[in-house]
């Protein structure tokens, strides 16, 4: 049998950042089809490696030791030619921001509070990380300059469905050379 070795790590990734209910997986899934490039969802590998909801995981551990967690499962991340949906808690710690940043463009996925509220009220079991206390309009107004601070790209997934998501963001990434995008 030959063996196979992987590549060098020189193509980038492309990550996804927003709230919850931006489309983060839906968008990555397409996104990633369109490219023919692999994808990852890491509030997915957090459950796999915790064996548990999401939910439960932030619940039990509280927000800032979730945040910790994730921080350093992000920072694991050595992958090439690979979309990359994010929690949308991701960007409480700049470690993990600059490691994405470090493996290619990051695209918030944008959208207004009220879409937000609809469509986490159509999935309650989504999992979040907020504190005692905290409301989703609360998490909302403290991630929006986080998320934008993050991003080279931003695409309105509020008023584009994620087939127009996935055209905007290929289209802003041939445009934005300096992102080195090949």
């Amino acid at each position: 049998m030959e063996k196979i070795t992987p590549p060098e790590l020189n193509a980038p990734c492309i990550s996804l950042i927003g709230m919850a209910g931006a489309g983060k997986s839906t968008i990555a899934g397409r996104l990633s089809a369109a490219m023919g490039w692999a994808c990852m969802d890491t509030d997915k590998l957090i459950e796999a490696l915790y064996a548990a909801r999401l939910q439960d995981i932030t619940d039990i551990l509280g927000k800032e030791a979730f945040l910790d967690v994730e921080c350093a499962m992000i920072c694991t991340i050595r992958a090439s030619r690979c979309i990359i949906a994010t929690g949308g808690s991701v960007v409480y710690r700049p470690q993990a921001v600059r490691h994405l940043a470090s493996l290619g463009p990051v695209v918030h996925l944008n959208l207004s509070l009220e879409k937000v509220m609809e469509r986490i009220a159509m999935n309650p079991e989504r999992g979040l990380a907020i504190a005692p206390g905290q409301t989703i309009a609360d998490i909302y107004a403290e991630r929006q300059t986080l998320y934008r601070e993050a991003a080279n790209i931003e695409c309105d997934s509020g008023n584009n469905n994620p087939d127009e998501c996935v055209r905007l963001i290929l289209s802003a990434l041939k445009k934005n050379k300096h992102l080195n995008f090949a």
